[in-house]
């Protein structure tokens, strides 16, 4: 089984070291380096070319989000998680408008920061249940929120739960009725990367069964 080579871009020592700890106690996950600065960031994720990279929000030369941006542009296939103590509506949208895959806070517990590494890793795609809250809150004021956001439709868009193009497509074949095993086989993945996307869709729809998750899709246009 190939391990998951994570990069961590944190400006604090102390939580760099404290993620490093804690994802190398995972035998799925590998770190392949740390730095404390966007720019350094950058030029080490394009150096390293690693799976995963954990990227702070706030850090010195360049922030995290627009590190995640240059980082996107340059090569699509990495996948940036975002760590962070944020959770301001603005830094969540314009985290997925650079092209985050996932957006995690510090408080999340270890199960959780790992768990959530390796499901962007597999293209899952991850949201905290904090920031969850936050977009929801941000369906429903609908057109309360601020035209600045840009080109992504937040009120009813699929970017505003930060659904990838799979997600997309497990959750419509959910709505079609079909089973993990089925969509397994409809979409030439395993069982297991199946359950992920599931778990991941119902979370960034902040529902707990797949019932919710099809009512969710139907009334909000997603599929």
């Amino acid at each position: 089984m190939n391990k998951v080579r994570v990069l961590i871009v944190e400006d604090h020592d102390m939580a760099r070291m404290g993620l490093s700890v804690i994802l190398s106690s995972n035998e799925r996950i590998e770190i392949v380096g740390m730095c404390a600065d966007g720019q350094d960031g950058i030029d080490k994720t394009l150096e390293l070319l690693p799976d995963v990279v954990i990227m702070d929000i706030g850090l010195p030369t360049i922030d995290g989000i627009e590190a995640t941006k240059k980082i996107k542009s340059a090569n699509s296939k990495i996948k940036v998680l975002m760590y962070t103590s944020r959770e301001g509506d603005d830094d969540i949208f314009d985290s997925f408008q650079a092209g985050a895959d996932g957006y995690i806070t510090k408080g999340a517990t270890s199960e959780q920061t790992v768990s959530a590494v390796i499901a962007v890793s597999e293209g899952a795609g991850w949201l905290d249940p904090a920031i969850a809250k936050v977009v929801l809150t941000n369906i429903r004021r609908g057109s309360e929120v601020p035209e600045k956001r840009g080109e992504i439709n937040y009120k009813l868009g699929k970017n505003l739960y930060g659904l990838t193009e799979r997600e997309m497509e497990v959750l419509a074949l959910i709505v079609d009725g079909l089973t993990n095993p089925q969509i397994a086989e409809k979409l030439v993945i395993t069982i297991s990367t199946t359950k992920t996307h599931v778990h991941s869709i119902l979370q960034k729809l902040y529902v707990g069964t797949r019932a919710k998750a099809i009512a969710m899709a139907m009334k909000e246009g997603l599929v």
